[in-house]
């Protein structure tokens, strides 16, 4: 299953998957997240102990190639960025683990790692080096023809290993990038402080066994209108998404009605806190693991294997959401999905919210579309799987 966007992360997935704020993103109850602490994981992000080197891996660790200090375009209070970082890979290796290692996570949000395959490898140096200063900015995905999602991070995540086998090929030659979600909204889009954030790749050469993975993406609208004590202008859903096309252009402004096209068929939009989309499997495949991603208004997401039939599943049921825990979920036993099944991804997200939250009081109320900001949301399902492609 291909990208049917190019969307962010969100995780965010894992995610991604993932404001998306760092700072106290929310509460483990969103139902008090009223009174969570402001910068509940700010500050400089301690890693956990790398999991034992399984047969066959190694560890190899990349860092942005220098400090980047983010300010937020466009008058708005986030910047992505992307960064090209070489694993200097001379022979064929799979990519099984990785561990993001923010090194300011009072600013950092979420990261995003792409593949870049030899072929493209001119082009990623070409804009590097023809854009001023450290990367370039960066929405959706990398920029770069071709580019494959390998790896994410959002809080709460940290290394995830699957079955030793299954990885994401990495061809010699492979160039990543790093995509990076600044966010800066507690200093009002000013810079917040430099960066130097890395990755921690666990590798293995020893490629005659191995699986190929792939992370398919499920985007679901977002159609969150204003509460009954809000108004404003941005609670009209027209300028609401014309001023995501203002802050992140004309790409991303677009992604409401895209969504709109792609998940509703044809029905009209419908504004409430629950949306869902239904995306058929093209061809047989096997679902290893799943996560989902929104910002600070989610409230609940489900992942769900054709809905509605006798044989329905549920491969990821977060009915409390709680940015600060976006971690990838392996499934207990892989499920194996075939053409013209059904994957459907469904999230709930809470207006009300807004008010609540410290890192959103004082924002302009506003109808709530698909958005890359902090104060804007996503609804996305996370699925790694192998074939399917």
């Amino acid at each position: 299953m291909q990208k049917p966007l190019r969307v962010a992360a969100a995780l965010t997935a894992a995610v991604l998957v993932a404001s998306c704020g760092t700072g106290a993103g929310g509460a483990k109850d969103p139902q008090s997240a009223a009174t969570a602490p402001a910068g509940s994981h700010a500050g400089h992000f301690s890693a956990p102990p790398a999991q034992p080197l399984r047969a066959g891996e190694r560890f190899q660790e990349l860092a942005m190639p220098a400090q980047y200090t983010p300010r937020a375009p466009n008058g708005g209070t986030d910047e992505y960025r992307c960064f090209l970082i070489d694993p200097k890979l001379t022979r064929e290796a799979y990519l099984t683990g990785s561990q993001f290692l923010p090194q300011n996570a009072d600013i950092v949000h979420h990261a995003i790692f792409f593949r870049i395959p030899p072929g493209a490898a001119g082009e990623a140096r070409k804009l590097d080096d023809g854009t001023p200063g450290d990367g370039w900015t960066c929405f959706g995905d990398s920029g770069v023809a071709g580019d494959t999602w390998v790896a994410s991070w959002a809080p709460g995540a940290n290394e995830t290993l699957l079955a030793p086998e299954l990885g994401y090929p990495m061809p010699p030659g492979s160039l990543m990038v790093m995509q990076i979600h600044y966010n800066l909204l507690a200093t009002g889009g000013k810079a917040g402080g430099a960066d130097r954030s890395s990755i921690r790749l666990r590798l293995n050469d020893t490629t005659a066994a191995m699986t190929p993975l792939q992370t398919s993406l499920l985007p679901a609208p977002i159609e969150l209108p204003c509460t009954a004590g809000e108004s404003g202008p941005l609670c009209d859903r027209a300028a609401a998404a014309a001023d995501v096309t203002q802050r992140f252009g004309a790409e991303v402004g677009g992604q409401a009605e895209q969504l709109v096209k792609l998940c509703n068929r044809g029905r009209p939009v419908t504004a409430g806190p629950t949306q869902h989309c239904d995306r058929p499997v093209p061809r047989p495949a096997t679902v290893h693991a799943v996560a989902g991603h929104m910002h600070l208004l989610g409230r609940a997401i489900t992942i769900e294997l054709n809905p509605g039939t006798p044989g329905a599943r549920t491969l990821l049921d977060v009915p409390r959401y709680n940015f600060d825990d976006q971690a990838i979920h392996p499934l207990s036993e892989p499920v194996a999905i075939k053409a013209g099944d059904t994957l459907r991804v469904t999230c709930t997200h809470d207006a009300a919210l807004r008010g609540q939250l410290p890192q959103l009081r004082g924002t302009a109320p506003r109808y709530v579309v698909w958005g890359d900001g902090t104060s804007d949301e996503m609804c996305l399902g996370l699925v790694i799987m192998t074939g399917g492609s």
